[in-house]
């Protein structure tokens, strides 16, 4: 590892959203996507997570409440990303979005990982992705990553669901 590596454990831990409207909010992470509360600060804020860990998602109103979505052109985040262990939980993911009538901005193979794309209420851009497994990744030539965007088949994304039972 040379000096100006970072540590290879590193990982994002969390990411923590301002929104116009927690129960909303609230709604569309935990009630469509299925993550779970893990605390909650009256109207102000709240913690989701997945599997039990202390949090995964941020949620607040401190600075943003009754606000609107950043303008178009300007910067900020572009989206998160959620991945999932597998590819039918993915597709469970998309299940619940087709369920809940939330659309689709877009929907990617990269051949490391297939990814759906939308907009949770606030107008954040929303990534859910699977990754496949590193020995499946696409390399050049000389062994460098080779990743690429192509369209997601929807169809047999769900058919993975159905394959697991879901």
């Amino acid at each position: 590892m040379s000096e100006a590596s970072i540590h290879a454990g590193t990982r994002i831990g969390h990411v923590h959203l301002k929104v116009a409207d927690l129960e909303r909010s609230l709604k569309f992470y935990c009630g469509v996507l299925g993550f779970e509360l893990t605390q909650r600060f009256g109207n102000s804020a709240a913690f989701i997570s997945a599997g039990g860990y202390h949090h995964h998602i941020g949620l607040n109103t401190w600075e943003s409440a009754g606000g609107a979505a950043p303008a178009p052109g300007t910067t900020g985040l572009y989206h998160l990303a959620i991945v999932y262990p597998t590819q039918a939980a993915l597709a469970d993911a998309l299940q619940r979005l087709m369920k809940a009538g939330v659309p689709l901005d877009g929907a990617a193979d990269h051949g490391v990982s297939e990814a759906l794309y939308l907009r949770d209420p606030d107008g954040n851009g929303v990534e859910l992705y699977w990754d496949r497994p590193r020995e499946e990744w696409p390399r050049s030539a000389d062994g460098e990553l080779a990743m690429f965007t192509r369209p997601l088949d929807l169809k047999a994304l769900l058919a993975s669901a159905d394959e697991m039972g879901h």
